[in-house]
């Protein structure tokens, strides 16, 4: 089954954001934690469903709730009727996430532009800017530059400063170590081992977090798409890189050393073509932008130098295919079949609820039309039982801007709830 998906804005209010844990399902963590978390992703939920959902007595989640409200993290609200029914006297109370408790940047750095977007803490749009860079690797300065500048703006969009924000979260290709804060490498940066939060946060003053950005667009997934109710599923995007995000018993999956599921970077040709990693045969060297515009440049002898617009000749690609020209047809459809390699490997390995396509590259439907399925199909093991459900998502980067300010949310909700690491709410 393929099925084309549209979210809905990530800002509707009240609606709830982040994982829907089902009850009972994740008593590891602190019972203050976990009523937090329902009540965020309920968005208005009464006390004694909290208690019934997590199994413990009323008395408890009103001390609990007592106290989230004393910190000013969540607040109550009259609830809402329901429908047909007459209220009277004291109208009945619920419970959601103080949204201006917290506001939180989420920047979406790539290889065309930076975007950025302010959330409130229930996950509210407030405002949003992008400004576009030149091609090619940048200096670290130039990068903090680009940052600052772009923060400065979206911030003055908003009408905030930077002492209203909490915290940034960021999210740009390569190998990025979350736990240690360093990009190890980018096609973005000239330089390996960037400690890239701490250099951001002495520029800025804020606190700083950094993930991949494929971990971001499945972080956006599980806090505001069609990830929120799953405990496992994939994500794998196409762009200038082809990238992957997991999602765990309702958690991002990144390795032992916070580097795995680099599905760009797995090998489905020895000695073959060339990757921007330095390395031959890797996924993304046959599916990438880059690696479309190789083979146009060669098969069509079309000229394409380095800096050019790789999307306007991408598009004159795609519309050559669409228009019947055999070469460029085959060109998509070469893509398509290592595409379905890569995608078979996922499923083989982890056995996914279900694969989201994302990024811009899906607008190309000559990479999952049904020729690539049917080959995906075929590469699986026969297990005897349906391949996964994929959906392609039509998210754009404000997307990805959004799951890096999820990052920045989940770590500070994570140290709001922690003894002894809180940061005031504002």
């Amino acid at each position: 089954m393929l099925t084309h998906y549209t979210p809905q804005g990530p800002d509707e209010a009240r609606r709830g954001v982040g994982p829907l844990i089902p009850p009972l399902s994740d008593t590891q963590r602190p019972l203050r934690q976990q009523v937090f978390e329902r009540v965020r992703a309920a968005g208005l939920i009464p006390r004694v469903q909290v208690a019934k959902d997590l199994g413990v007595s009323p008395a408890s989640v009103t001390t609990i709730t007592s106290e989230l409200l004393d910190s000013g993290l969540i607040e109550e609200v009259a609830a809402p009727p329901r429908d047909g029914e007459t209220v009277r006297g004291r109208p009945a109370v619920a419970l959601g996430v103080r949204a201006s408790a917290h506001r939180v940047v989420g920047v979406k750095i790539s290889d065309r532009g930076e975007t950025a977007v302010i959330v409130d803490f229930a996950g509210n749009l407030i405002a949003e800017d992008s400004i576009p860079r030149r091609y090619g690797p940048m200096t670290v300065p130039e990068l903090l530059t680009v940052i600052e500048t772009l923060l400065d703006r979206v911030c003055a969009k908003a009408g905030l400063t930077r002492a209203d924000l909490s915290g940034i979260g960021m999210g740009l290709p390569g190998f990025i170590d979350n736990a240690e804060g360093l990009v190890l490498w980018t096609p973005l940066l000239d330089t390996r081992n960037v400690p890239l939060p701490a250099l951001t946060s002495q520029r800025v003053g804020l606190p700083v977090w950094v993930d991949n950005d494929t971990n971001l667009v499945a972080m956006a997934e599980l806090w505001f798409g069609a990830g929120r109710g799953l405990s496992d599923f994939a994500v794998v995007t196409i762009e200038h890189g082809v990238g992957m995000g997991f999602v765990m018993n309702h958690r991002i999956y990144r390795g032992a050393q916070r580097v795995g599921l680099e599905l760009g970077h797995t090998k489905v040709q020895l000695d073959g073509a060339l990757c921007r990693c330095g390395q031959r045969g890797c996924l993304e060297a046959y599916v990438a932008d880059y690696a479309l515009a190789r083979e146009a440049t060669t098969a069509l002898n079309w000229g394409h130098k380095e800096g050019q617009n790789m999307t306007v000749l991408l598009e004159s690609l795609y519309d050559h295919a669409k228009a019947g020209n055999a070469t460029a047809r085959s060109i998509f459809r070469r893509a398509g079949r290592y595409l379905a390699v890569g995608l078979s490997n996922v499923v083989n390995l982890f056995d996914p609820a279900l694969i989201i396509l994302s990024g811009e590259r899906m607008r190309y439907d000559y990479l999952y039309a049904a020729e690539t399925l049917a080959e995906m199909d075929n590469l699986m093991v026969n297990t005897g039982r349906p391949r996964p459900p994929i959906e392609i998502h039509a998210w754009g980067v404000r997307m990805w801007a959004h799951g890096a300010a999820a990052l920045a949310l989940a770590a500070i909700s994570e140290s709001q709830l922690s003894p002894g690491r809180e940061i005031a709410a504002q």
